[in-house]
């Protein structure tokens, strides 16, 4: 009978044993996991938007998520959104400086491989033609459709037809989508002179490429601010 009792005993000290030096080896991998994706972070340019998987090659997603919620609790880096962080340019006197949303749907869009094209709202304050800051906002994209909360921001990537992405400028898809936000026949002279303004920043020809992507009321007004460019 003592003898089962002290085989008994051995097995649950084995067992403890066992157990703690695991938890000892999970702790070790754990840390140095922390400290490979600190070490890349650190090498990054202050600014960059970056997701968990660019340390894919450093551990499993689970141990990559928790490292960088680590790091988040240090104010290293922040979270913009879940699975989107900042290693933000920070001011003595103005503090963080947040990413437009712009830069944010290009990051996503970068990690997607997908192409975006922006609309509306944001497209009329990219050109001058609005003051107001769109609070939600939305890109073309040939990605999946769907919707981040970055603060009190929103931003939306509705799947489009190829033809709505292939423009080669990226001033013309902003007056496009200007233009169709404004709506036909309702284009203000003021407004067109801002277009024109912004379409100069780009070759014509690829403006002239671009403009038949359009509506054909939209292609007829690009097409006569290209004639006006030299006048």
């Amino acid at each position: 009978m003592w003898k089962k009792n002290i085989k008994k005993t051995l097995e649950i000290f084995i067992v403890t044993k066992i157990m703690y030096l695991c938890d000892i080896i999970n702790d070790i991998i754990m840390q140095s996991i922390h400290l490979q994706v600190l070490d890349k972070i650190c090498e990054l340019e202050r600014g960059s938007i970056f997701f968990p998987e660019d340390f894919a090659y450093i551990g499993n997603s689970e141990s990559v998520r928790q490292a960088l919620s680590r790091i988040c609790k240090n104010g290293t880096i922040i979270r913009l959104s879940k699975g989107i962080y900042l290693y933000p340019v920070i001011d003595d006197e103005l503090g963080i400086f947040y990413p437009s949303v712009e830069r944010i749907g290009k990051a996503i869009s970068k990690r997607d491989k997908a192409r975006i094209v922006p609309t509306g709202a944001f497209a009329l304050n990219r050109l001058g033609l609005s003051t107001q800051v769109p609070v939600n906002v939305i890109f073309l994209t040939d990605g999946i459709t769907r919707q981040i909360n970055v603060g009190k921001q929103t931003i939306t990537f509705k799947h489009t037809n190829p033809k709505s992405l292939s423009f080669r400028g990226k001033i013309t898809p902003l007056a496009v989508a200007a233009l169709k936000e404004i709506g036909k026949d309702k284009v203000l002279p003021d407004e067109l002179h801002k277009i024109k303004k912004a379409l100069q920043s780009e070759p014509a020809e690829t403006v002239l490429s671009d403009a038949y992507l359009a509506p054909r009321w939209i292609t007829d007004i690009i097409l006569s601010l290209i004639s006006s460019f030299e006048k």
